[in-house]
This record gives C-alpha cells, structure tokens and sequence, in this order.
C-alpha cells in the first residue's frame, strides 16, 4: 500500500473527502517527526510505538576500495508493534 491508497483508504473509512484525508496524514506525520525529533515517544495504543533508538559509532568497509572507514554514531527512529497490531497480523 502507498501513500495514495492508504489516503483512499482512510477517506472512506471516515467517510471525508480525499484532500481532508491527504492532510490529515501529513499533519500525523509531521507531528510525529517533530516529537522524535525533540526526543519523545510516540505511543498509539494497540498500534504500538514510535521512539528515537541511538546507534554507536563503528568502523565499516568501503565496498568500492576495500579500505576501513569511520562511521559516525547516530540517533535512528524506530518502531516497537502494539499488541493489538501483533494480534491481528497473527
């Protein structure tokens, strides 16, 4: 599913126009890069949860060159599945 079908998706389901919907994904998108950009957590529950995860520096192999490089550390974004999401994917 893209984003297109998804809005499709949700226009029907709440029964608004597509246009309504297309920005009521962007806004929860953007709400949600914004609370992990400050650092929070985002929980949905039964859906699950979005958090910002740290990954530490370490050395990886250029594919090209064959030659060790020095990758920085980083913070990632990461989801962790709700119960209700694991219930009804099983």
């Amino acid at each position: 599913m893209n984003k297109s079908e998804l809005i499709d998706a949700i226009a029907d389901a709440a029964d608004i126009s597509k246009a309504a919907a297309g920005r009521a994904l962007d806004a929860t998108v953007d709400t949600v890069k914004k609370a992990l950009k400050k650092g929070d957590m985002v929980t949905l529950v039964g859906f699950g949860t979005f958090y910002v995860g740290k990954r530490a520096a370490r050395t990886g192999r250029n594919p090209r060159t064959g030659g060790t490089i020095k990758i920085k550390a980083a913070k990632v974004p990461k989801f962790r599945a709700g119960k209700g999401l694991k219930d009804a994917v099983n």
